[in-house]
């Protein structure tokens, strides 16, 4: 198999893998794997808060994160809490009555990671961020030099 085919049917392979170990949490908490993502982006990504933020970072199309945030407030787990200094920018937080929810997700984020890292040692898990770490700089860095 060619090199591009195989990281990306890899990656394709992580993220089944993650909402299939998800849609446990999302039919408990009758939520879509939308909704979940936001919430969970909202956990993870402090200070990166807005309905943009999570569009731009998690790749997801604009109606899709703003049904999922109308869901979301509707189930009172989320609120909407206008910038200060900026009237358009709308910041979102979770509220209190989603703390039973993040939990189950940070469980699943924990049993994915033990998952797909069962049986490396230390020396390889080193080696691995290391590596990947250099992939995703060398993409942001071809990114931004395509940009200009």
């Amino acid at each position: 198999m060619e090199k591009t085919t195989e990281l990306l049917m890899g990656f394709r392979s992580l993220l089944r893998l993650y909402d299939k170990m998800l849609k446990k949490v999302c039919r408990e908490y009758d939520l879509s794997v939308i909704e979940a993502d936001v919430v969970s982006f909202l956990q993870n990504n402090p200070g990166k808060d807005t309905a943009v933020d999570i569009v731009e970072l998690r790749m997801l199309s604009k109606g899709a994160v703003s049904k999922a945030v109308e869901s979301l407030m509707q189930k009172s787990l989320l609120e909407r809490i206008p910038d200060r200094e900026d009237r358009r920018r709308i910041h979102l937080k979770l509220k209190p009555e989603a703390s039973d929810l993040t939990e189950s997700i940070e469980d699943v984020r924990r049993d994915f990671v033990n998952t797909v890292l069962e049986g490396f040692t230390k020396e390889e898990l080193d080696t691995h961020r290391q590596f990947f770490g250099r992939v995703f700089e060398n993409a942001r860095r071809a990114i931004e030099g395509k940009d200009q």
